[in-house]
């Protein structure tokens, strides 16, 4: 039986995870995964019940019900590098005992759903707009320092991706993975789009944009909306969906990205009173999930 020492699974004095400070018996099945800590809030005040909140750093859990559904929802902070944080650890409350150091005997899967903003890079596709990730492309390497990855991504995808792209030898090497279809099923209606999002490793020039520095592909955004693979081409930049989609198919959670469009890169246009649409989607998931 596997043992995970102190140094590799670092458990705090009151029996919580080190980052999240959650402990297992605080974790649902059902977990939604936020950026940002204020929108624990959002999602707290729509539970019919809560039993615990936890806050550390800028990982914010709340843990209650949703019409017999227990919930917990999450805060991660921008980025993949805190997704690798999060997903670890809440596969960590469901698969290891903390006490004993060990892997539990049985699988527990979870459903991870994380409900966020992003920016459109299609012009067709209308702010306001529900988007689930049913590929997410990742620009941030998380995936690819990991065991496996090639058995959950989509190598013939990734291959043309990069070829398409002329892709730069000096960036980490993009990766391709499905969001779990059974969840799809679950939440995406006929009142969500469905495409294929990059999470990119940053919001400025990872994404293209433009400030004091210019870029060393002026052309990334015009490469990324001109690919077509099998059907399919690149809708949405967001920051986290790869790391999640990833990371869960290796470990065997069920996991997907919805997002609301807030701007459009493409016609260049933003909305920045989203927050309604937003608490649209949170409450549409809650009712799905």
């Amino acid at each position: 039986m596997k043992h995970f020492p102190p140094s590799e699974l670092i458990v705090n004095d009151d029996g919580s995870i080190f980052h999240l400070h959650v402990k297992p018996e605080q974790l649902a099945d059902n977990v939604l995964l936020v950026g940002d800590p204020g929108r624990v809030e959002l999602v707290a005040s729509m539970l019919d019940t809560q039993e615990c909140t936890v806050a550390n750093r800028e990982f914010r859990t709340v843990t209650g019900t949703y019409g017999g559904k227990r919930i917990t929802v999450v805060s991660t902070g921008i980025g993949t590098d805190n997704i690798d944080i999060v997903v670890n650890e809440l596969d960590a409350l469901a698969n290891i005992d903390l006490t004993t150091r060990t892997e539990r005997p049985r699988l527990r899967r979870l459903n991870i759903v994380r409900i966020g903003t992003c920016g459109a890079l299609q012009a067709d596709i209308p702010l306001g707009s529900f988007l689930i990730s049913e590929k997410s492309v990742g620009f941030d390497g998380v995936l690819n320092f990991y065991a496996g990855r090639d058995r959950v991504c989509d190598l013939e995808f990734e291959e043309a991706f990069k070829q398409h792209m002329a892709w730069n030898p000096r960036l980490a090497s993009p990766y391709v993975v499905d969001n779990d279809r059974l969840l799809i099923g679950r939440i995406g209606r006929d009142d969500m789009l469905r495409g294929v999002t990059i999470s990119a490793n940053g919001f400025y020039g990872p994404q293209g944009r433009v400030l004091r520095i210019g870029l060393a592909d002026p052309d990334i955004n015009a490469k990324i909306e001109s690919f077509r693979h099998g059907g399919r081409r690149i809708t949405n930049y967001e920051m986290e969906g790869s790391a999640i989609a990833g990371l869960s198919a290796l470990m065997g959670h069920h996991a997907m990205t919805v997002c609301c469009v807030i701007a459009n890169r493409r016609v260049e246009a933003a909305n920045t009173d989203y927050k309604p649409r937003v608490a649209e989607l949170v409450r549409t998931v809650l009712e799905r999930i």
